[in-house]
């Protein structure tokens, strides 16, 4: 058996059309979409197979679309042969994705999964419109001069994805400003993001008391396997400090480079990314380039392990 990592995506990954056909090709996928169909106020069939992008594309739907669709191709491979070569160790997933993680490793259940990222998304996107925000990708700059800079505007850093890949968040107009100066300062290219909001960063303040409160309510036990969370680039396992990572990762830059780091030193060379998309896989090759990541997310994907 192989030791494999577990890889679950974020807000972005989302596509018009994701999961429609493990949807229409196996029963383990029906059966996961059609309970989130039971549990969700609006319709999750529609939303993820038809679109239009663009309601796809507001947090408030993407984050639970992606969450199931995840979820859904999970199930899929665990009734899979290839899943017998397996020996899952580690979990984990970039923002939204530390959610998806957290059930796939037996942690947190669908049905509660579910309602925490419904909650989720519509905090954050209650977030974005009483706090507007911006982010951005900042490409070739070095942290320190990016850190630097947002000191200098009050922009924050967002996320650190992948070497010489920053991304900046916060207020519009401070996101705005630290874009111009890391342009000025030699950064390669600066790229604003098609984004609803100012995520992980201070923006989200008022996101975060709300999700606190909600994840009251939400039951989490200690994961079966390690789930590496976004917040420190390292395991844990005390439920009560997992609630808390969920709410600080929220306001807080995500280490996805240092997770990837982390768990790589523990031996693991094969990581399972599941869909929608092949961001994760993507950003792999730049971390380690000698790490295999097989991206499970389409029946396609699926004919591929088939045959090899």
């Amino acid at each position: 058996m192989v030791d494999v990592a577990f890889l679950f995506p974020g807000q972005g990954s989302q596509f018009t059309g994701m999961g429609k056909d493990l949807y229409q090709s196996y029963p383990a996928a029906k059966k996961v979409y059609d309970r989130a169909a039971e549990l969700l106020d609006f319709d999750i069939l529609a939303t993820c197979f038809e679109g239009p992008p663009e309601k796809l594309t507001q947090t408030r739907f993407s984050q639970p679309a992606i969450f199931v669709t995840s979820i859904a191709a999970l199930e899929v491979l665990r009734q899979h042969p290839k899943m017998n070569e397996f020996n899952p160790r580690f979990a984990a997933g970039l923002s939204l994705g530390e959610a998806t993680a957290l059930c796939a490793a037996g942690a947190i259940s669908f049905d509660e999964g579910v309602r925490f990222v419904r909650n989720r998304g519509q905090f954050m996107d209650d977030a974005a419109t009483e706090r507007p925000g911006l982010m951005a990708a900042v490409l070739g700059a070095e942290l320190s001069l990016v850190e630097n800079v947002c000191k200098a505007t009050g922009a924050e850093v967002g996320n650190l994805n992948a070497p010489g890949q920053i991304v900046i968040s916060g207020f519009r107009k401070n996101v705005e400003e630290a874009i111009e100066k890391l342009k000025e300062a030699g950064a390669r290219k600066v790229i604003p993001l098609d984004v609803s909001g100012g995520f992980h960063s201070s923006c989200m303040d008022s996101a975060c008391k709300k999700i606190e409160v909600a994840l009251q309510s939400i039951h989490i036990q200690a994961p079966k396997i390690g789930v590496v969370s976004n917040l420190t680039a390292n395991v844990e396992a005390e439920p009560v400090k997992i609630k808390q990572n969920l709410v600080l990762q929220m306001n807080h830059r995500t280490l996805w480079e240092d997770s990837m780091r982390y768990i790589i030193s523990q031996g693991v060379r094969t990581f399972v990314e599941f869909a929608p998309g092949k961001v994760l896989k993507g950003l792999m090759k730049k971390i380690d380039p000698a790490i295999e990541v097989i991206s499970i997310g389409t029946l396609e994907d699926f004919h591929a392990i088939d045959h090899p």
